[in-house]
């Protein structure tokens, strides 16, 4: 956790509500919660990812997901200046955002989009290889997204192997995956 020279501010509705900022790095509220914030803010992206599939057509829905990354950067970094560490537990809008986009590519079953997300948190909690490579390597909201952007990469690639290779495991166990 990189920290601005002071005491790390502990986030509450007052800070939540103070600025529009906080209230999206903070998921809406979810990154207040006590334990496990990172996967309340990822679950805040299914409801968002419903309704907003309904509304909008697939090139609306990508200018929407790149503008919610670009606005991502800007209020992660806005928001841990101001609680005073760079990417607070708190902050889940990367999370959010990140799930938003593994939301879009995966098909709209409650079985994948269940798969989706348990990848996601593994990748995200864990960090293997690349992931940690990125979390380390960039500072400010830029750096507080990019690793959940790398867990996101990671996840579709797994749902789409797994996609893949599925109809000739299920041939081979007798039975058909998907």
């Amino acid at each position: 956790m990189i920290t601005f020279g002071r005491v790390a501010a502990r986030p509450n509705l007052r800070f939540l509500l103070s600025h529009p900022a906080h209230f999206f790095a903070l998921g809406f509220g979810s990154g207040l919660v006590p334990v496990g914030p990172g996967t309340f803010g990822t679950l805040v992206a299914l409801p968002l990812f419903w309704v907003l599939s309904r509304h909008l057509n697939s090139n609306q829905f990508l200018l929407l997901l790149a503008l919610i990354v670009v606005g991502g950067v800007w209020v992660c970094g806005r928001t841990g200046r101001d609680l005073g560490v760079e990417d607070h537990k708190a902050i889940v809008w990367d999370e959010t955002a990140a799930f938003l986009i593994v939301l879009f590519f995966t098909p709209a079953t409650p079985w994948w989009q269940a798969a989706a997300f348990v990848l996601f948190r593994l990748f995200d909690i864990y960090k293997p290889g690349p992931i940690a490579t990125v979390e380390k390597s960039l500072r400010g909201g830029l750096g507080v997204m990019a690793d959940d952007l790398a867990a996101a990469f990671f996840t579709l690639v797994c749902l789409t192997l797994f996609k893949l290779l599925a109809p000739a495991l299920g041939d081979w166990i007798g039975f058909s995956i998907v």
